[in-house]
């Protein structure tokens, strides 16, 4: 029988209810990893995910409540610990984003939210974890082509992303006398719930990255996979860019 690439690892991930997130986290599962995640509102979804995972016959843990919370994320890493044994792999992927064609009208409280959510929480959330990981450990962020070429509708997420690239950068620099790797995936246009809600199918489809259709959140789960693994062993304080030809920078 083949050795599955995670076996007995144990993953916490953010924003997994649905999307990406869901789809890595079945998919780490189904190599042997058990998984627990942190959604903010779908308790519906946060089930279906839940009894997707113990499908794979791996164990799983959710968490209903704000990455920005430090005494949640402090009991959600605690609970995590006590029941699998540890955290290995730490997978920040939530996040949230409000279009506007203005700056002009760019509303604060969409502002505040935006970076809170994408960013400021994933620092919290990686400021707790960090601590329990070891050597050969990892935390993988996720980022956007929008941090690379920017996007007319969305300059606070942009901004963001942008900012995620550089806090991987630096933390895999502080975390490298560890022997954890810190990495990042920056997907192009992926058809999930939330762009879905934000943009609607057509502007999607008038969107489409050279390879001419969105990816699939699984598609974009099997680079997430890669930076978990030994494969990845030589890589940390990269990006890997699983978006559908786009030519980007930096």
């Amino acid at each position: 029988m083949e050795k599955l690439q995670l076996q007995s690892k144990s993953v916490l991930i953010t924003g997994a209810d649905s999307g990406i997130g869901k789809a890595v986290a079945l998919l780490l599962a189904k190599e042997g990893a058990d998984i627990a995640f942190i959604h903010y509102h779908d308790a519906k979804d946060a089930r279906k995910t839940v009894e997707e995972i113990k499908k794979t016959g791996r164990k799983a843990l959710s968490f209903e409540g704000d990455i920005n919370d430090s005494k949640f994320c402090e009991s959600v890493v605690d609970e995590v610990v006590s029941k699998f044994g540890g955290i290995d792999i730490l997978i920040n992927n939530a996040g949230t984003q409000v279009p506007c064609e203005s700056i002009e009208n760019l509303k604060e409280e969409d502002i505040r939210k935006t970076f809170d959510s994408n960013i400021i929480g994933m620092i919290l959330l990686t400021k707790i974890v960090f601590p329990h990981l070891k050597q050969g450990d990892a935390i993988i962020n996720t980022t956007s082509a929008t941090a690379y070429m920017g996007h007319e509708e969305l300059l606070d997420y942009s901004a963001t992303k942008g900012a995620i690239v550089s806090f991987t950068r630096s933390l895999a620099l502080q975390a490298k006398p560890k022997g954890i790797r810190v990495n990042a995936v920056a997907p192009g246009p992926v058809a999930t719930p939330l762009t879905e809600k934000t943009f609607g199918e057509e502007d999607e489809d008038q969107n489409k990255p050279p390879l001419e259709r969105n990816a699939s959140p699984e598609e974009v789960a099997a680079s997430f996979l890669f930076l978990a693994t030994d494969a990845s062993a030589q890589i940390t304080g990269q990006v890997l860019h699983p978006n559908g030809g786009l030519i980007i920078n930096g």
